[in-house]
């Protein structure tokens, strides 16, 4: 037996399932493309998470598109995190090339070119479904966590949230949330007090400036109703095929802050709402985050955390992580370790530190006979990519370098008059993009401050009228004193004692 048929028996077993299956393409040996070894990733092990990484230009993007179409035509919805603004030709299809001809025949496969059902959704002011969720939904822990606040800070959150379930008031927006924290301090301090204990005045003042940071990146678009209803995620078209929900993030990368709490949010309300798949045989969802690099460099704690927590949680609910990212190093190692598929398309060696880079993804990848794994990395062209998946019993397949197959779908973004078409006819759309402000605790609280202040008000007219009273009576009382004591001057006269007896005197005479 030759090396060459070595290989493909080798890539031949490794890649033969008896589950359903995504075929990426055909593998490659000293740069000839084997027709007759596949290279097949087994659906049931996409909730295993992975990585498709590679340098700029290399093809990333291409593969993440073919990776889409197959789990959509295999009836597996799929979530797309687009940066860069390039999946929405996802709903149109390919309108065909030479080139894309001319690879397909290398690889041994027909090219059918199809479109696919599309969602486009949003976090800011673009086009598309809107996300949305409320305070509340997120939880005092969740909401400390994206803060970033002390654990004084977070103890005071959770007071706020027990003062709002206790009263009724619901949390819904950023509005509510700024709310009920300048009152625990203000004309509600001594309600707070008596309930709860005293509220630090700087500790709510911190926590707003949190606030006001995250409402500044447009929290206060994100934050509201109608919330998004993770489980609209998982829907199927008439033809049985997965949606593809794509969310535009072109405006996202300086807002950090904004996404770190978008992405808490959808991984906690996933694995919390999400029931146990068990040995199920397919995914329930796969997630692509694209141009992850920026993600990782930009999150904050809170969400590596949650990252890290989620891969190793999240796959027993049947999700799949799936990172796309410039070099693996990218990704923080206790999230590297835990995927399971991985294509590497070329790296470029320009520096010392790229080379050392190249022989640390070298080593991320299982040993084979049949490459220097290291300048393969360097060597692959456009569309070529190391493959390495897990098998149905959870171990990695053979290396293979390979050829992989060109997207069904347009290779291109929708134009506007598309995009506008996609929208109109979305059920999504109708459900989720009418605005509402229904009466909440920014709403209620200035109810109960306006009742408090009327009643403040009628109670110091009260005491102000009858303070008035009392003066007046008072006033009255002298005045009378005064009048009794001022006399008639001629009564005056009459009634004095030299009168008096001259009268007595006169009235003596004339009895005699």
């Amino acid at each position: 037996m030759t090396n060459s048929d070595k290989f493909i028996k080798d890539i031949t077993d490794g890649n033969t399932f008896k589950g359903d299956y995504i075929t990426l393409g055909a593998a490659m040996l000293d740069g000839e493309t084997k027709t007759n070894a596949y290279v097949n990733v087994p659906l049931k092990t996409m909730n295993r998470h992975g990585l498709i990484a590679g340098a700029t230009g290399t093809g990333k993007t291409k593969t993440l598109q073919v990776l889409a179409e197959n789990l959509s035509e295999k009836g597996v919805p799929v979530l797309l995190m687009d940066i860069k603004g390039d999946l929405s030709g996802l709903a149109k299809p390919s309108p065909g090339h030479p080139k894309i001809d001319e690879r397909h025949e290398k690889i041994g496969l027909p090219f059918d070119p199809k479109s696919f059902p599309v969602e486009i959704l949003t976090l800011s002011e673009q086009d598309g479904v809107r996300l949305r969720a409320t305070i509340s939904e997120f939880g005092p822990v969740l909401i400390s966590r994206i803060l970033g606040v002390t654990e004084t800070q977070a103890g005071i959150i959770s007071v706020i949230f027990k003062y709002c379930d206790d009263n009724k008031l619901p949390l819904l927006d950023l509005k509510d949330f700024k709310k009920i924290l300048q009152y625990s301090t203000g004309e509600g301090k001594k309600e707070f007090e008596e309930a709860y204990g005293r509220i630090s005045t700087a500790s709510t003042g911190a926590i707003l400036r949190k606030l006001i940071e995250i409402e500044q990146q447009g929290g206060d678009l994100f934050f509201g109703e109608t919330s998004f209803d993770t489980q609209d995620l998982l829907r199927i078209d008439e033809n049985g095929r997965g949606y593809i929900n794509i969310i535009r993030l072109t405006d996202i990368q300086d807002k950090p802050k904004l996404f770190s709490t978008f992405m808490l949010s959808l991984l906690a309300e996933i694995y919390s709402t999400f029931p146990e798949q068990g040995d199920s045989g397919r995914p329930e969802l796969i997630m692509f985050i694209d141009e992850a690099h920026l993600i990782f460099n930009e999150a904050s704690d809170a969400l590596l955390n949650q990252i890290e927590s989620i891969v190793k949680l999240i796959r027993s609910k049947g999700v799949g992580l799936y990172f796309v990212t410039q070099n693996p190093t990218d990704v923080p190692e206790a999230v590297l370790g835990q995927l399971g598929l991985k294509v590497q398309h070329a790296l470029r060696a320009f520096t010392a530190k790229d080379r050392k880079a190249i022989k640390l993804t070298a080593q991320n990848y299982p040993d084979t006979d049949y490459y220097d794994t290291a300048e393969v990395l360097t060597s692959l062209g456009i569309g070529e990519a190391l493959v390495s998946a897990l098998n149905e019993k959870g171990k990695p397949t053979p290396l293979a370098a390979t050829m992989m197959r060109a997207p069904m779908s347009r290779m291109d973004i929708l134009t506007e008059s598309e995009l506008s078409a996609l929208l109109a006819q979305s059920q999504l759309a109708k459900k989720y993009n009418k605005e509402i402000d229904r009466e909440s605790a920014y709403e209620m609280l200035n109810e109960k401050i306006k009742q408090a202040e009327a009643e403040e008000a009628k109670q110091k007219a009260k005491e102000e009228k009858e303070a008035l009273e009392r003066e007046e009576s008072k006033q009255k009382s002298r005045s009378t004193r005064r009048r009794s004591n001022r006399q008639n001057p001629i009564v005056k006269v009459l009634s004095s004692p030299t009168v008096i007896r001259s009268v007595l005197g006169i009235l003596t005479k004339m009895l005699k």
